[in-house]
């Protein structure tokens, strides 16, 4: 019971039960699990990876540029995708996958993260530096992990405007950022930098 409804789990309920195992309730928050002796082998295809996913898409919207992204679903990222299109971006459906298009400046967009299928904590420092060079303000609220803007004095060091306010970070949009020596703090602190 209270099983984590992300994706990823699902995707990994459906591997053991294509090696045989009796699972029921995929994508609920409750799974019945009779137990067997041995699983068999299978040919499984692993889920694209969503944080991944956001990122590329993010980034489409930071350069201005457009990004099609194959082996993915639009459907993985919902809650940025309408994040990305209430600031300006195009995100069009495509056979395997979608296209992300955007001409800068975007408009700054509030966010607030979210358990699954929420906005995902694990984008907020990517999608803060989306907001450094929107027009206007954002608002990103953090709701789902403590001392989660390690980023924010790195992106300071760059020109960024942002001002914390506990659990929330104010981005006022800046016309450009600025080359600096910064310190990556995490895997998505990081990627925020990058992008």
């Amino acid at each position: 019971e209270n099983v984590a409804r992300e994706p990823e789990i699902a995707d990994l309920v459906g591997l053991l039960v294509a090696l045989g195992a009796r699972i029921e309730g995929i994508g609920t928050e409750t799974l019945r699990i009779e137990g067997k002796e041995r699983l068999g082998g299978a040919k499984y295809q692993v889920m694209a990876d969503r944080i991944e996913t956001g990122t590329y898409a993010i980034a489409a919207a930071i350069t201005g540029g457009s990004v099609s992204l194959d082996g993915t679903k639009l459907d993985l990222i919902d809650s940025l995708a309408d994040r990305l299109v209430e600031a300006g971006a195009v995100v069009t459906p495509e056979d395997d996958g979608f296209l992300v298009s955007a001409e800068r400046p975007l408009l700054g967009v509030d966010v607030m993260t979210e358990p699954y299928p929420g906005f995902p904590t694990d984008l907020q420092a990517q999608f803060m530096s989306l907001m450094t060079g929107a027009r206007g303000a954002a608002m990103l609220t953090e709701t789902i992990f403590e001392n989660r803007f390690m980023h924010v004095p790195e992106l300071r060091r760059m020109g960024a405007n942002v001002n914390l306010h506990g659990s929330s970070a104010m981005v006022r949009g800046v016309k450009r950022l600025t080359g600096a020596d910064v310190m990556a703090s995490d895997l998505r602190a990081s990627a925020s930098l990058i992008l």
